[in-house]
């Protein structure tokens, strides 16, 4: 059997990529690029996050999302702000004109996702995700462990 998930994987993501950097240059939106916009999405979802739970929600890198911050800081859409609770941790949150931005990201978002499980039935697009979920459990437990 040859196995090729890894690959497929990592070749969705690239083009996912691409077409969302597309979909927001033909709608002429420029607040935001696609990476910037997973890490939007994750603090509409939960504000006041550390930068390692947003490093483990969004999947990138924690030197790579300190540049992509600092610049989203510079643009007017994320603040960093002190824990109340913790001194050395800083958290960030959104500012209101990145929540203005909200309903373009989910209709951007919205069209990705058609594109993406175009032809699929909806049982298809449930067990797809259950399959997905495993697969990113399954690689998060291990990651885990190798810390």
């Amino acid at each position: 059997m040859d196995i090729q998930g890894g690959n497929l994987v990592s070749q969705i993501k690239r083009l996912s990529d691409r077409i969302f950097e597309r979909i927001l240059a033909e709608q002429n939106i420029d607040a935001f690029s696609g990476a910037q916009g997973r890490i939007l999405y994750v603090l509409w979802q939960e504000e006041h996050i550390s930068f390692t739970e947003l490093a483990d929600r969004t999947g990138l890198a924690a030197t790579t999302l300190t540049g992509m911050v600092d610049r989203m800081e510079e643009a007017g859409l994320v603040r960093r702000v002190p824990d109340q609770s913790d001194r050395r941790k800083t958290l960030l949150t959104l500012t209101a004109k990145a929540w203005k931005l909200q309903q373009i990201y989910t209709a951007v978002s919205d069209r990705m996702t058609s594109i993406f499980y175009a032809g699929f039935t909806e049982g298809e697009i449930r067990k797809s995700e259950e399959l997905l979920g495993r697969v990113h459990e399954n690689l998060k437990r291990y990651d885990c462990r190798q810390k």
